[in-house]
């Protein structure tokens, strides 16, 4: 896909190059290529396998001369250089002959070999090479007495190396091997491979011809250089010298405009090339065929998916044409988005110390075919996604989301494939699916109705007639865009049409497949962004500051584009909208205004969107998730047909030069030294300007046809890139020239500040978002954050500690760099701790705490440290420990994985808000850092390492609760601690206190609490966050009142502390008589435990204006005025609604909004006990002894039939029907129990504003409240019932523990 390519080019190729042997500098080693080899021969005796070193060191010596790589030279290039492309020499050398020189005699294969290869420039525009390999016979004498040579020194090394007396290999095996025994074999291996004998064996030489051109035009430059290439191996000599077609090819074929076909002479034919429209998907022209045939559909789409989430990839293969298709098929199935990382296809063996880059890449790496994939020692593998081409398969990092209706896509891309007579699954001979493919007409895919090519099927046809608008909508029926009707007359054209193409039916075949291979693809797309435009946030600055601020805006509004989506869509979409491609594609949205200036991706993809929008204002009952299949193949492929059947333009046909005589000599069987002078300047005048050229070729015309994949004018588009550089995308492409130690150290010092400002990036897009409201007040971006996108950020800082982890990293053991360092310190600490003599690790001794009985002392509580902390008296804090935090990971058995467990680890300090805490201590341990790390590495550039910590540090400010949320089924440890008033000391106290813990994922069922201690430690699956406590007590013994204050529970894995406040009594005759009370708790933030960097808020909706007038102990009535409460009710009701209108994934715990402090309850309390007439002395009058008397007042006034109207008697009804229910509950609650029971079941079934209604108009309300109370004010009970309306909207779902033992 051309991602831009060079503006000024207007002629089909740049340059014309060869490469070869250079017979003047003779036989050179390629030093690149074996150094690399013998670095990582050396790596692994650095490293922990020893043993292996000497059978690679230096590899490229020890191979037999005609195995081993040379260095191969550019040795002429034509021209000299153009200005809109300068020839890079070092690129071009090292990608058209990647490994160099090979040798070979004339009993080897030596057919020729087509690859074509990539260089990307600083800016991101990239030039295309094509390149044809061949051999040629070596005719200089010194060349081929150097081989000797080389032969005969290796010769004698191999057989010394043969008759020393082998050391016994393995320790089962003592015996010495006889001598003979042990060469015999390995002679005669010698002499079958490492034979070239001056005298008997003829040598030839690897070289290389090649096309540098602006636009990928893969067969049209394969088809010139075979026809080249054939030309010199011919008995016969070409028409013209070789000179002329060359010269025909630089520059008098141009490039043809957009939209048009451009047909041209190579030596023996013609070649032909098409250039899509401005409408049209972009140019490509890889056979995609062979990416299906060689991994299968199903890995297709998974290494698609990857490359969405820029995630790393690393193709794998002995073809470098099988590496740069399958690189180029993927990026070009993007549309439009476009790959903006490090895009190397074609790897070069110089340049493997590239491999560490911890940057999202996508590199193919050349295999010599020998080695397995187990040898390859990979830097890092957490996040990589590994695609071994030659043996079709692929290895996926852990926890891949599933592109959005993955099994409908498939189906639908199966489709397509079986319509070519191509398997859906990986197909190992893939030649033979290319001899199938060229037995197969068009005609055979109509007529063939088993391959699902069927879209009308006569049943439908009969309802289309039925249907108006259904027939309006055949477009989407249709499976492939082909309806019955249509299907016989295609049957009919078929025959003739093939007369009419003018190229060949294999190039027919491949345009026709891809075409409709990248139209689904990009219908996908188009389904699943719609809408984007409306949530693009359009910077109201301007461009200058937007620039300028560019990596701390927000330029799209995921949460609300998210909370639209269907739900399984969510894991992948929420990770699409994190990457680099998405915000460059919504950036390049941003910059452009009009049509003019969009770049063609965008305004291709705009223009489809459009249409469908169009469909779905007709029908808009369509916009679901329900899969739609892409309806404009058709067109699209008719548009190639028709370009290929009436060829557009032709260029000047080859021609004799001015050349010398006896210049352009022809000599069977080598590929001459071209004349540089005829060739090295084009033709004066622009012929073909000159001929009647119609509009297209005009100059405003040709520069337009150029923007067409450029952004923006040329100021801003250099800024913009500038910019984009800047971004993290830090290398496009290593420079593939002077490979220096000074530059692979300025490389990695490029990765280090990229992966500071990453982390510095990622850090802040997590705190804004979890900050939310604050965050945006203050200008930072969006509001709210769902679960899922949560996940997706903390998955993406665990991928960015992995790279940081594996960066510069000498041993690794595992999957996970960053799990392997952790393993390394718990084994160095464990033997240091394990050194005085008796003491075990301190984490195994803190584990047996947990089973030990409850501890006694936790019961007796000084006064001292009470006044210290309220909430770390009865709990001191877990203490910090590292190693305990792994072993919690290494003891869940439902991680399987290194790096499923680095994860867990990182989940789990960032709950305990310890992460950069953790990760300082387990990086100050020097030694073991040196150890595993080279000195360039990341964890070892100290500055950068501090400042890394302290963008961690700041997660500190925010809780997390992305470990319990997502280890749902782990168990758990729990501490509960009751903590009796210390006014009237429960030391007397004879009943037996019972508790049970709910919180948002389960509950515990009534636990018995020991009353001498009050403490207990339990084990159960996790619970979630905590939400309620039920306690009572049995009543039971001489002295059954009991005051508590508050009960404490701790997660004994994430530390997390819960308060429960209570403040009243439990007991019979004493407060409300109540045995047992629901306490609402909240997450008790840990002083001691922060660096003093930040004080969390409690985990609660704000209280606002309430905390202002309440400063009054629980017990004591606080004494409000009406506006006060009004303004309770107010803040009670507007929490509620709050909740509601979040995500369902980001709610709160409603229970809290019900029952905690200053929620409904509350509210409503206040409005009972305003104007309530203060009872006779030592008598507590409460608000249900009120509801009672009403609820006997309307029973008796239903008998004796009051004339009231039916909606009354329906409210009386259910009122006394509530009332009699709560009364008749076996639990002990007391009377403000049951008044919060009946609130929430109020609350539940949306009749709170009926009963108010009620209330206030009842008798008994006259006779126990003052004239001034709140429910004597008709206005006042009015704006109360109209609030409480607002509830009717919400379903509101209350936790068991609130309604335990009511049946209604």
């Amino acid at each position: 896909m051309s991602t831009g390519f060079s503006s000024s080019s207007c002629r089909f190729a740049d340059y014309f190059v060869s490469c070869g042997l250079d017979t003047e500098s003779g036989l050179e080693p390629d030093e690149l290529s074996a150094l690399c080899q013998y670095i990582q021969a050396t790596k692994f005796r650095d490293g922990a396998r020893g043993e292996l070193a000497s059978a690679n060191e230096g590899e490229n010596f020890e191979q037999s001369p005609l195995r081993r790589t040379f260095k191969s030279k550019v040795l002429a290039h034509y021209p000299d250089n153009v200005e809109w492309n300068p020839f890079d020499q070092d690129a071009v050398g090292m990608l058209c002959m990647p490994k160099g020189l090979s040798f070979r005699t004339q009993t080897d294969i030596r057919e020729p070999q087509f690859h074509s290869f990539i260089i990307t420039r600083e800016d991101g525009s990239r030039t295309y090479g094509f390149a044809l390999t061949f051999f040629e016979e070596v005719t200089s004498k010194q060349i081929c007495s150097a081989m000797q040579t080389l032969y005969h020194m290796h010769n004698a090394e191999q057989y010394d190396i043969l008759h020393t007396p082998p050391t016994p290999r393995s320790p089962e095996d003592p015996r010495p091997t006889p001598h003979h025994l042990h060469a015999a074999p390995s002679l005669t291996r010698l002499q079958r491979f490492n034979s070239y004998d001056i005298s008997r064996d003829t040598l030839f030489v690897s070289k290389c011809i090649c096309l540098i051109t602006p636009m990928a035009f893969a067969n049209a430059c394969r088809k010139v250089l075979e026809q080249l290439h054939q030309a010199v191996t011919s008995p016969q000599p070409p028409p013209l010298p070789l000179e002329s077609y060359v010269y025909n090819v630089l520059y008098e074929v141009p490039l043809p405009p957009a939209g048009r076909s451009l047909k041209f002479s190579g030596v023996y034919g013609p070649v032909l090339c098409q250039r899509p429209s401005t409408a049209e998907l972009p140019l490509f022209d890889f056979p995609m065929q062979e990416v299906f045939e060689l991994l299968g559909l199903e890995n297709v789409l998974q290494l698609f998916t990857c490359a969405l989430l820029e995630i790393q990839i690393l193709l794998y293969s002995q073809h470098y044409q099988r590496l740069m298709t399958v690189a180029e098929s993927i990026t070009a199935l993007m549309f439009p988005f476009q790959w903006q990382h490090v895009y190397v296809p074609i790897l070069p063996a110089s340049l493997l110390h590239f491999l560490d880059a911890p940057v999202p890449y996508l590199m193919g790496l050349h295999s010599n075919g020998q080695d397995d994939r187990t040898k390859l020692e990979l830097p890092q593998e957490a996040n990589l996604c590994f695609v071994d081409i030659d043996n079709h398969f692929i290895e996926l990092p852990e926890d891949l989301p599933q592109f959005p209706n993955k099994l409908e896509f498939i189906q639908e891309i199966s489709e397509i494939l079986l319509a070519f007579g191509l398997s859906p699954e990986a197909n190992p001979q893939c030649s033979e699916g290319q001899s199938k493919l060229r037995g197969f007409r068009s005609g055979d895919v109509a007529s063939d109705k088993r391959n699902g090519n069927l879209a009308g099927s006569p049943l439908n046809s009969y309802l289309l007639r039925e249907n108006q608008t259904i027939a309006r909508l055949q477009a989407l029926v249709k499976r492939t865009g082909v309806s019955l009707e249509k299907l016989d007359v295609k049957e009919d054209t078929s025959t003739n049409k093939e007369s009419k193409v003018q190229c060949d039916e294999d190039e027919m075949k491949m345009h026709q497949l891809n075409i409709r291979v990248r139209e689904v693809f990009a219908n996908r797309f188009t389904q699943m962004f719609s809408d984007y435009e409306v949530f693009v946030i359009q910077p109201s600055q301007d461009k200058e500051s937007w620039f300028s601020n560019r990596d701390q805006m927000q330029n799209f509004d995921k949460a609300s584009f998210l909370s639209d989506q269907p739900e399984p869509y969510l894991p992948f979409l929420s990770r699409f909208l994190e990457t680099q491609m998405f915000a460059s594609f919504i950036d390049s949205k941003i910059l452009c205004h009009d049509d003019e200036d969009k770049e063609h991706t965008l305004r291709v993809f705009d223009s489809r969107v459009d249409k469908i929008r169009m469909l779905n204002v007709r029908t808009p009952t369509l916009r679901t998730s329900m899969y739609q299949k892409c309806t404009n193949i058709d067109e699209a492929e008719k548009a190639i047909e028709m370009r290929l059947c009436k060829i557009d333009h032709t260029a000047l046909h080859p021609h004799l030069l001015d050349m010398k005589i006896g210049q352009g000599r022809y000599e069977p069987g080598f590929f001459p030294r071209l004349q540089s002078d005829v060739l090295s300047t084009g033709p004066t005048s622009n012929k073909w300007a000159k001929r009647s050229a119609p509009a297209q070729w005009r100059r405003r015309d040709r520069q337009k046809q150029h923007t067409e994949h450029l952004y923006l004018d040329n100021d801003q588009r250099e800024k913009y890139i500038q910019e984009a550089r800047n971004l993290g995308t830090t290398l496009r492409q290593p420079k593939l020239s002077n490979l220096s130690p000074s530059v692979i150290a300025q490389t990695n010092w490029k990765f280090v500040e990229g992966l500071l400002k990453e982390c510095r990036n990622k850090t802040k897009r997590m705190l804004v978002e979890k900050m939310g409201r604050e965050a945006v007040e203050l200008g930072h971006g969006e509001v709210s954050i769902t679960g899922v996108e949560e996940n997706t950020l903390i998955a993406s800082l665990c991928d960015l500690l992995e790279r940081i982890w594996s960066h510069g990293l000498q041993v690794k053991q595992g999957k996970s760099a960053l799990w392997s360092h952790l393993l390394h310190y718990q084994e160095s600490k464990e033997k240091r701790d394990a050194t005085p003599a008796g003491l075990g690790p301190p984490g195994r001794q803190l584990a047996r705490v947990w089973k030990r009985e409850p501890v006694q002392c936790l019961g007796i509580i000084h006064d001292t440290e009470r006044r210290k902390s309220d909430a770390g008296c009865a709990m001191p804090p877990l203490k910090v420990s590292l190693i305990q935090d792994m072993r919690h990971i290494q003891n869940i058995s439902e991680i399987k994985t290194d790096v499923g467990k680095a994860r867990a680890w990182v989940r789990l300090s960032m709950e305990k808000k310890l992460l950069s805490r953790h990760l300082k201590q387990l990086l100050s341990d020097h030694e073991l850092t040196k150890k595993l790390y080279k000195r360039y590495a990341f964890l070892r550039c100290d500055d950068e390492k501090e400042q890394f910590l302290y963008h961690l540090l700041s997660f500190n400010a925010v809780d997390y609760f992305c470990f319990t949320n997502v280890f749902t089924t782990i168990m758990i440890p729990y501490h509960v601690v009751i903590i009796p008033s210390k006014k009237l000391g429960g030391s007397m106290f004879t009943a037996n206190p019972w508790v049970c813990v709910s919180g948002e994922l389960a509950e515990t069922g009534v636990l018995q609490v020991p009353k001498n201690t009050l403490e207990i430690t339990f084990e159960c699956q996790n619970l979630g966050k905590l939400t309620t406590i039920q306690m009572g007590h049995d009543n039971s013994g001489l002295y059954a009142k009991w005051l508590v204050e508050s009960v404490m529970v701790r997660n004994g894995i994430t530390g997390h502390t819960y308060k429960f406040p209570c403040g009243r009594w439990l007991g019979k005759g004493v407060d409300d008589g109540s045995l047992e009370r629901i306490l609402v708790g909240e997450l008790v933030t840990n002083t001691e435990n922060e660096e003093r960097m930040c004080r969390t808020p409690p985990m609660q909706q704000s209280p606002g204006m309430m905390r202002r007038f309440v400063t009054i102990s629980p017990n004591s009535k606080p004494k409000l005025n009406t506006g006060q409460i009004q303004e309770g009710v107010g803040e009670a009701i507007n929490g509620i609604v709050k909740h509601f209108h979040k995500p369902e994934k980001e709610r709160g715990s409603l229970t809290l909004l019900l029952c905690g402090e200053y929620g409904l309850v509350w509210a409503l309390e206040q409005v009972f006990q305003h104007g309530f007439k203060s009872p006779r002395l030592f008598k507590n009058v409460f608000i249900w002894d009120f509801l009672e008397k009403s609820q006997v007042y309307f029973e008796s006034a239903e008998q004796s039939q009051m004339t009231q109207d039916e909606n009354w008697q329906m409210r009386v009804r259910h009122f006394c029907h509530f009332m009699r229910a709560i009364n008749s509950t076996p639990r002990n609650i007391g009377k403000d129990g049951k008044f919060q029971m009946l609130v929430c079941l109020g609350a539940r079934d949306h009749l709170l504003h009926h009963w108010i209604a009620l209330l206030a108009e009842c008798p008994i309300t006259a006779q126990m409240y003052e004239d001034t109370a709140l429910l004597k004010d008709h206005s006042l009970v009015n704006s109360l019932i109209r609030v409480l309306q607002t509830l009717q909207e919400f379903n509101i779902t209350l936790e068991a523990s609130l309604v335990k033992g009511i049946g209604i």
